[in-house]
């Protein structure tokens, strides 16, 4: 059990909640996640650890689906049925000289996490962070001042340059040498990212958001393909080499319970009117 501690609204779907965990806090370091569930019998949500101090970590959540839609109506006070954390391998930093930090919609959050670690070890880092419109980017003003330069862009234009990520990260590429980029957001873009960064053989690493269950690499839910061996992003990931995942194979698996989802959806936003 977890009481929320802090909640803010970050864009119009998308919340942060900080849980009183200070065990999972303690050990968790930048890359990892946690799995909680709202109450007993909910589904297992996994989730970034976005941040963490003394008495817990935070999480950023997109309202999405029925067991997210029911986590961002909780309200401050109310006890998280349970937390299990620290998951996932930690992402591995070292210093590469330039680092880009990709981050699209939610994803955004889980490249905040590494920015301080980046910093510590001497790199520049520069963030490159997109969204449809400006009112859904998050963590903007964080990453202002925390980062060596930042650069926005938005689907309508809306603020920053109008496209998207990928065409941000190839005017980097193009102005300076990137040692690494670490990416993290829809399949869809980080498919678009890795093939910008392939041809110019810049190392790119992948944070994957597949459908996962027990997290502890016993179900085989969150199967990817990467270099033509399965893995599981539980206990393998979520960090991957993104020129060697096969987004495609992702995205079909992400896409298997929309109908589902959809009913549970509908359910639940009865039940919480």
């Amino acid at each position: 059990m977890a009481i929320i501690t802090e909640k803010e609204q970050l864009s119009p779907d998308v919340f942060r909640l900080k849980l009183a965990a200070p065990l999972a806090s303690r050990n968790a370091k930048p890359g990892q996640f946690l799995i909680l569930r709202t109450h007993e019998g909910g589904e297992r949500i996994p989730l970034t650890i976005a941040e963490r101090d003394a008495e817990g970590v935070s999480i950023v959540v997109q309202r999405i689906g029925a067991s997210t839609q029911r986590l961002c109506a909780m309200a401050v006070g109310d006890d998280v049925a349970d937390v299990l954390a620290p998951l996932g391998v930690p992402s591995h930093l070292a210093d590469y000289g330039t680092v880009a930090l990709v981050g699209g919609g939610v994803g955004i959050a889980v490249i905040w996490p590494l920015v301080k670690p980046l910093k510590a070890l001497g790199n520049k880092v520069v963030a490159i962070i997109g969204a449809r419109n400006e009112g859904l980017l998050i963590y903007r003003k964080e990453l202002e001042a925390a980062c060596d330069q930042v650069l926005v862009t938005t689907d309508d234009g809306s603020a920053g340059q109008k496209g998207f990520v990928s065409d941000a990260l190839k005017g980097l590429c193009a102005s300076e040498k990137v040692g690494h980029v670490f990416q993290a957001g829809p399949p869809l873009m980080m498919r678009a990212v890795a093939e910008a960064t392939r041809p110019l053989k810049v190392p790119t690493t992948a944070s994957l958001n597949a459908l996962m269950l027990d997290g502890t690499g016993m179900c085989g839910m969150c199967r990817v393909s990467v270099g033509g061996e399965t893995k599981f992003t539980c206990v393998d990931g979520p960090d991957f080499d993104a020129h060697t995942v096969d987004f495609g194979e992702l995205i079909q698996r992400l896409s298997g319970f929309k109908d589902l989802e959809k009913v549970a959806m509908e359910r639940c936003a009865r039940r919480l009117q």
